[in-house]
């Protein structure tokens, strides 16, 4: 099986390389680099590929689908802090 085969990776991986590159194109990553960053992400998460049928391969640990999600603002951090440290030094009294 030559490099950059992906006939060993069951339909569903396929899918999910796909939905993470159209994601990284829509972020302004260059097509090529897309598609790199999303087989990577596949296989970090499935361990590369899984053939299809019952009882082969392994379950996906979606360990890299959870990094991010950091939506707030330093800003909006900022305050937060702020407004926790004030109702704690209140408390204290």
């Amino acid at each position: 099986m030559p490099r950059g085969d992906k006939s060993a990776y069951t339909d569903k991986q396929k899918r999910k390389a796909q939905h993470i590159e159209d994601g990284y194109e829509a972020r302004g990553v260059p097509p090529r680099e897309a598609e790199r960053r999303a087989w990577a992400t596949v296989n970090r998460e499935s361990g590369g590929g899984n053939r299809s049928g019952s009882g082969r391969g392994k379950p996906d640990t979606h360990v890299s689908s959870r990094r991010g999600g950091n939506s707030q603002t330093f800003a909006q951090r900022s305050a937060a802090a702020r407004k926790g440290w004030e109702t704690r030094r209140r408390r204290a009294r």
